[in-house]
Parts: C-alpha cells; structure tokens; sequence
C-alpha cells in the first residue's frame, strides 16, 4: 500500500488516482492498436474475432476499475489505489495480447510489459511488486510452452532468447524496485524524525511563549502580554461595546512583606490570583500588573456590572485566609473605568490609575471610578501602599 497517497485528503486522492486510471487507459489503447497494426500487417496467428472479444472484455474490465473509483467504494480498500490488481489485470491483458501474434512480432511488444510494471514501481511493497513480475513471467512461460506444444515448434532460440530478455528486464525492474522501496522508507524515517523534531521544537515555542506571556509567581498574564491583548481587543471592539478596565491594590502589603517575609507576600499574591479566577468569568482577563498591583480587562460589561464585579473580588479577598498562614484582615483597593471604541488604552490606564489614587486616599479596602477622560487628574499616586 502506497502510504504517502493515504495522507491526502479524499478527493484529492480520488483525482490522483482517476488521473492514473486514465494514464493506464492510454497504456491500453496504444497496445491495442499495435496489436491491430500487427495483424493487419500479417503477424497475428488468430482470427480477428478473438482480438475483439478480448476487447470487449478488457473494456468491461476496467470499467469494473472505473466505477470502483467514481463510486469511492476504493477508499474502503487497504490499497485505495488498487494498485496491484490492476497491474496483475494489465499484466494478463498483455499475455493475452502476445498470444494473438506469431513468435516473430511477440518480441516486439514484449517493451509492453516494463511500462505496466512502471505503473506500481513506486507503489507497490517490494513483495507486492515481485509477485506482479513472477505473475508476468509465468504468464509468457506458459504461452510459449502452449505455442510450443501446439505448434510442435522445432526450433526454440527465439522463445527461449525472448524468455531470456523478458526475465533479465523483470529481475532488474525488482531490483530497482527493492531499491526505491528501501529509498523510501528511508525518506520516511527521515520525516519522521523531522516531524518529531518539529513538535519538539513548537512545544519548546509554546514553553518560551509562556513563559514569555505568564507572571511565574501567580500563573497569570504578565504585564506585557495584558498589554498586547488589550490593544487588540479595543481594536475589535464594536462601536456600541465597552469594556471594563480596573487597576487593584493589595492593601499594606509592603507592611506583609516587612512583618511575615517575602515567602508570606507571595503566598498572598498567589491566594489573591486563585481567588479572583475563581470569581471571574471565562472571558475575563486577570493581569499581573506589577508588584502587588493588578489589571483586569471586563469584556461586554456595562458600569453597573464593572462595579458589582470589582466589589465581589473586593469582598472576597477581604475573607480570604492564605494557607498556613494568619494574618488577620485582608484588603484591596480597586480604581475601575470602562473602555469604548476609539479610547486610548494609555489614558484608560491613567484613568483607571487616578481612581485607585483616591481609593487609597479615602482609606483604602474601596472601590472607585473615573469613567470619564475628564476625571483623570494629573496628580501622582502616592508610592506607599
């Protein structure tokens, strides 16, 4: 079975092989007529209803092939391509051809038998195609031991030269044969390793991605790939959509560090990233934005809905007891704005930055919006947290 056709898709396959199919029949119809050239010229030894009948047979044989092939009943076979039945069907149409002429124009259409070999040299296994050449050889040999018994020929140096020249053709056809079969798994060895290769190399891809695009403490994006997401989606984003933006605080989390270490801050940067992918919906973008601080993107939201999110997270960190460890209450502050089509992500960002500002300086553990460019203030944020 021909691997390498098996990977094409169906129809293309189907083209491929009706492509051979009618390569095949124009093999047949140059034999056919040589063979009407031979007995019109006075070397065929039947009379002329044999050759026709065998005509009409060959053609409801291949039609047998055709219809095979149309009805896609083919690509239910091993071999879709029927290779080897059709080189042994070819192969008894051409003994049969021979035996319509007389020794003297037989060694001249025995060059009909390599290009039918040809046909499967580079599909068939080597067993497969050593078996079609035997099938070949045995054939002539028994219509040269029939014409021989028949005829009582008395002289045998033609049969036996062309016997002679038929098997030293095929035996060289099996040997390149075994050669481009050896060639070709070879070949496939050498893609298969190339595949793998490949596939090694992309999940190496994948990794380099991820961990380009993946703050490794938390598991979420990194600041960078937030970044890159949010100017593509605000690109996409319809002329009636909005998006909610919201920059949060850890509350005191410098003091954390100072107090319980830096393993204990970034136990609570982790709990903080659980706890709100637990909260969020599946199209929801939660970022690292950078030490204690967070980015959220809210695809589809209006403001009420920005606001009731940030809260939920709000509320829900505000119980959250980080495994081992006790640290009485937990809070965060959350500075939350919204994103339409033609805003600058920058300015959004600016905006979102100034409400967290005020939520700090209100006291903290709170919520606050700017959802306007005009509530954005020039103001620097205080660098204590």
């Amino acid at each position: 079975m021909n691997t390498s056709t098996t990977r094409l898709e169906p129809q293309a396959l189907q083209r491929l092989l009706l492509n051979r199919f009618a390569m095949a029949l124009g093999t047949y119809a140059m034999a056919v007529l040589l063979l009407m050239l031979a007995i019109a010229t006075g070397y065929g030894q039947v009379p002329l209803a044999v050759p026709l009948l065998g005509g009409v047979l060959l053609v409801l044989s291949q039609l047998v092939f055709f219809l095979l092939l149309r009805s896609e009943r083919n690509l239910r076979l091993r071999d879709p391509g029927m290779i080897e039945a059709q080189v042994l069907v070819a192969l008894f149409w051409q003994t049969g051809l021979l035996g319509c002429l007389n020794g003297e124009a037989r060694g001249t259409l025995l060059a009909f038998y390599a290009p039918i070999l040809l046909f499967g040299l580079f599909q068939l296994p080597a067993r497969a195609f050593a078996r079609c050449a035997a099938f070949g050889f045995v054939g002539f040999v028994g219509l040269e031991l029939w014409d021989a018994y028949r005829l009582q020929a008395v002289a045998p140096e033609l049969p036996l030269l062309q016997l002679a020249t038929l098997f030293a053709v095929l035996f060289w056809l099996c040997l390149f044969g075994r050669y481009i079969n050896a060639m070709r798994q070879r070949m496939h060895q050498r893609r298969h390793a190339l595949v793998a290769h490949q596939n090694t190399l992309r999940g190496m891809m994948r990794q380099l991605e991820d961990q380009a695009s993946t703050d490794e403490l938390t598991g979420l994006c990194n600041r960078r790939h937030f970044l890159r997401l949010a100017e593509r989606e605000l690109t996409r984003l319809p002329a009636q959509g909005q998006y909610g933006l919201a920059l949060i605080d850890l509350d005191h989390f410098k003091r954390i560090n100072d107090r319980y270490g830096h393993a204990a801050g970034d136990r609570v940067l982790q709990t903080f990233a659980t706890l709100a992918q637990a909260c969020l919906r599946e199209g929801d973008v939660l970022a690292r934005y950078g030490g204690e601080e967070f980015v959220l993107l809210l695809p589809g939201v209006n403001l009420d809905q920005i606001s009731i999110c940030c809260e939920r997270l709000r509320e829900a960190f505000s119980t959250a007891e980080p495994l081992g460890l006790s640290l009485g209450g937990l809070s965060l502050s959350i500075g939350m704005t919204r994103l339409q089509r033609g805003d600058n992500l920058d300015l959004a960002l600016q905006r979102a930055d100034q409400a967290l500002y005020r939520a700090k300086h209100n006291g903290r553990n709170r919520c606050e919006a700017s959802w306007e460019p005009t509530d954005a203030r020039t103001g620097r944020r205080s660098a204590s947290s």
